[in-house]
């Protein structure tokens, strides 16, 4: 995935998460303990969903500049790209749950690529 791209798709996530924060800070409980339960859920899923994309980027934070030398970079560039192959499905599943949303963009749906039967089926950006 291109870097910008990815960056631009954390904003729209956490733009998304604002606003589902804000959704659910707004709901008033009051003698309704059913209201008061899914604002509390809604309030958790927002924080989980933050701690997430934390551990999604962790690894260009840990990395970080490995400096001076051609090699301490393609090292580097090496390492966090593995990383983040891993952890991308993660981000991936937070993100296209807001697919339905106006602002994103048509080039950020995933399609879903089924393989031979008895795996699972993969999802590749259209």
């Amino acid at each position: 995935m291109v870097r910008d791209d990815f960056e631009a798709r954390l904003v729209f996530l956490n733009a998304r998460l604002r606003e589902d924060e804000k959704a659910a800070l707004a709901l008033k409980p009051g003698k309704n303990t059913e209201v008061e339960g899914l604002r509390a859920r809604a309030l958790a899923d927002v924080k989980m969903k933050r701690r997430l994309l934390e551990w999604v980027r962790e690894p260009q934070e840990k990395v970080g500049d490995w400096g001076d030398t051609f090699w301490g970079d393609v090292a580097a560039r090496a390492i966090t790209q593995q990383w983040m192959r891993a952890r991308q499905p993660v981000f991936e599943e937070i993100f296209q749950a807001y697919a339905d949303h106006p602002d994103f963009a048509p080039g950020w749906k995933l399609a879903v690529v089924e393989e031979e039967p008895d795996t699972r089926a993969r999802a590749h950006m259209v």
